[in-house]
């Protein structure tokens, strides 16, 4: 077997030279963007993705335009070398790192937005992220210009802005997801598990435990919508959390469900501590 070394890029330019050879020879490209600081779940990606193309490339980039003010933009963990390390150990072809400068060019002056699925929920809650995420992951699909890119469900609104981009804008991307990968006891993997205090990591696994709960609510047909919602809010809340929003939606566009609808998703967003955690649970009514 062919030993792979991964390549690190720091320009767009060179990048774009060994991807064009790629694609000359007829290989297929695989991106999966990230920020860097990766788990198992980026792994998991990684692995899809190899699974899917010839040729696969990773970005890590910490984007500074989906922060908000006083948002954990300076302390998002930077472990740069030891996520390289992980890339390499799964023969990873490029990773590309550029830098802030790279991305926005001081003369930059354009920003995508996705209006009504970036308006409610993490879009209320974080005002302008989605803005941010939607102009970065286009900008990244136009420098890469791969076949197929993929994300995970955790953060399925953001899933769910990107095909909207994608699909809105023609762009020839195939938007592919993969499950959310857990913690033994259900937490849902993410970079900012790391900021909880073991007491709160130890609280965080109750989340999964709400999810399931109001899912079992919701096949049992005893409850309304609102509340399910409502008893896993003041449940959580007695726990510890600050909860953003707990949402029984339609997964098709995030409105909020009603119960003609059979493709459900519930969407939660809580505050434990400083940190601000995500996470979701899908089913289908029959």
């Amino acid at each position: 077997m062919t030993h792979i070394k991964t390549s690190r890029i720091k320009k767009i330019t060179p990048l774009r030279l060994q991807l064009n050879q790629w694609r000359l020879a007829g290989e297929s490209i695989a991106f999966v963007p990230t920020m860097g600081n990766l788990h198992a779940g980026h792994l998991q990606l990684v692995s899809a993705a190899k699974a899917h193309a010839d040729r696969v490339v990773i970005s890590i980039f910490v984007n500074p335009t989906q922060f908000g003010e006083n948002e954990d933009f300076a302390s998002y963990p930077r472990t740069l070398d030891a996520d390289i390390e992980k890339l390499q150990a799964l023969a990873v072809d490029i990773v590309f790192i550029p830098s802030a400068e790279e991305i926005y060019p001081s003369s930059a002056i354009t920003e995508v937005r996705v209006s009504e699925v970036s308006d409610n929920y993490c879009g209320a809650a974080r005002p302008g992220h989605f803005n941010g995420v939607a102009t970065v992951v286009c900008k990244l699909f136009n420098i890469v210009q791969p076949d197929s890119a993929f994300f995970g469900e955790k953060d399925f609104q953001q899933l769910t802005v990107i095909r909207a981009m994608v699909a809105d804008l023609n762009s020839p991307v195939e938007i592919l997801s993969v499950p959310t990968f857990r913690e033994p006891d259900g937490l849902a993997m993410s970079s900012r598990n790391g900021f909880l205090t073991t007491q709160e990591r130890n609280q965080a696994a109750q989340l999964y435990q709400s999810l399931l709960k109001a899912k079992q609510a919701i096949l049992n047909k005893q409850l309304t919508y609102s509340a399910i919602e409502n008893e896993a809010i003041q449940e959580l809340k007695k726990q510890g959390f600050e909860t953003d929003y707990f949402s029984i939606s339609r997964r098709c566009d995030l409105h909020a469900a009603t119960i003609e609808d059979t493709q459900l998703i519930i969407l939660l967003a809580t505050r434990l501590g400083k940190t601000r955690l995500i996470d979701n649970i899908q089913l289908d009514i029959l």
